[in-house]
């Protein structure tokens, strides 16, 4: 188990059901993927919040890992907004008080609806309040619903309130139509709809120290997912150091010297320092180009030294 910190708030985080404990019982809860924390997550949030203290009781957001799609075909399972612990650092920011992260497996997806009301909701959360969407299926061959968990809580006690859809521009917002403005590098609409800028973040870490052979030393962070929402060469922010830095991203395998996993490299304008084991946040504000292969060192050089000129031009600096 590990606690966030926010604002001077403390989050519990319980990393599977088997941490659950006697002081867990008794709880206002809502369930989901949660994936980037979009509008319509925090409008879940409020309205557990509210429901939280009308009753005295701590708010829990239960969440899943890996998350279902990701488990079942992980090859067409969509790109992640966040990781876990991004979403965790999100939420406790909002101010819920406790993630319960369920393991998703094999054995969890062979479940009944009823078992999993049993052995969750009732023994494990001691469930008071429960707020999820009117289209939320659980169980194995996602027999439950929300008719169901309605019917369950009147036998055992606790209520069933449905989430209220969030639109923006006539539109409900959800994770999906994020990812659809960060593939047109709409970064703008993906931040409105996000409630913040679109970010990823990590540890700075050691690479081949090939951009500072290059003149342009990079910070390089692994992007922890299965694949990311966005590829190419960006302009953006990066907060983390003391002060909100610019500079310059690629995120993608680095095709001219042959790299393979996807990585994060930020060469950071006018900025030099050691940052190695810093957590930072990138911001991503401008997409300056396509991730391509150059011919050669010399050819990569020239085109790195244009794309800082582009950055610095949107940056106006």
């Amino acid at each position: 188990m590990r606690d966030f910190c926010q604002h001077g708030m403390v989050m519990e985080l319980i990393r599977g059901v088997h941490n659950l404990r006697p002081r867990h019982r008794g709880c206002v809860a809502t369930i989901g993927n949660f994936d980037g924390v979009h509008c319509g997550h925090r409008a879940i949030v409020a309205q557990l919040a509210q429901k939280a203290q009308a009753l005295g009781l701590p708010s829990v957001v239960m969440v899943f890992e890996p998350q279902p799609r990701e488990f079942f075909a992980p090859d067409l399972a969509p790109a992640r907004l966040m990781t876990f612990r991004e979403k965790c650092e999100v939420l406790s920011a909002l101010g819920v008080d406790g993630v319960l992260c369920v393991r998703f497996n094999s054995r969890f997806s062979a479940q009944s609806a009823r078992e999993f009301c049993d052995q969750i909701l009732l023994n494990g959360l001691g469930i008071r309040h429960l707020v999820v969407g009117d289209d939320f299926r659980f169980g194995h061959d996602r027999s439950g619903d929300f008719a169901f968990l309605q019917a369950v809580g009147k036998e055992a006690g606790f209520s069933v309130e449905h989430t209220c859809t969030y639109e923006l521009a006539g539109e409900r917002v959800s994770s999906t139509r994020v990812r659809e403005c960060l593939e047109r590098s709409d970064f703008e609409s993906a931040a409105t709809l996000l409630g913040q800028p679109f970010f990823m973040s990590g540890r700075v870490m050691h690479g081949q120290k090939l951009g500072r052979q290059l003149g342009v030393p990079t910070a390089n962070l692994l992007p922890k997912r299965i694949r990311t929402p966005i590829r190419g060469v960006f302009a953006v922010e990066v907060a983390g150091l003391g002060g909100m830095r610019r500079g310059v991203a690629n995120l993608g395998t680095r095709p001219t010297v042959s790299g393979e996993r996807v990585r994060l490299e930020v060469h950071l304008l006018d900025f030099d320092q050691d940052i190695y084991g810093h957590h930072v946040q990138v911001i991503f504000r401008h997409k300056i180009r396509d991730e391509k292969k150059f011919d050669g060192l010399d050819a990569l050089k020239a085109g790195i030294q244009q794309d800082i000129q582009t950055a610095r031009g949107f940056f106006r600096i």
